[in-house]
């Protein structure tokens, strides 16, 4: 599976409406055979940042950045953002979240 972190940086004009920005972008790749999970969150020490959490199948991470709500999506941020996004990539064994070993919960 390639598992995939990016972190925006909005523009505190934007950073209430950033949500309503990529809702169409979020809809259509939570809607791909290919898509595991597409999950955003807002951090806690950064009220201006956005955390996007997402994960697709081997074969699905390919047709996910060539599709046309891809590009769509990535315009639709643009005028939001501050600075480039960051990210990290990676493919991964697994095919989705497992139990944490060091904490359980009975």
């Amino acid at each position: 599976m390639y598992f995939i972190v990016v972190k925006f940086q909005v523009k505190p004009s934007s950073v209430d409406t950033f949500p309503d920005a990529v809702a169409e972008f979020t809809a259509a790749t939570r809607a791909e055979p290919g898509n595991l999970w597409f999950d955003w969150s807002r951090s806690l020490e950064d009220p201006n940042e956005y955390v996007l959490v997402e994960a697709f199948t081997d074969d699905g991470a390919g047709p996910h950045v060539s599709s046309e709500h891809f590009a769509k999506g990535l315009e639709a941020m643009r005028p939001h953002l501050v600075s480039t996004p960051r990210i990290i990539s990676r493919q991964v064994d697994g095919d989705g979240w497992e139990a944490m070993g060091e904490l359980q919960i009975d």
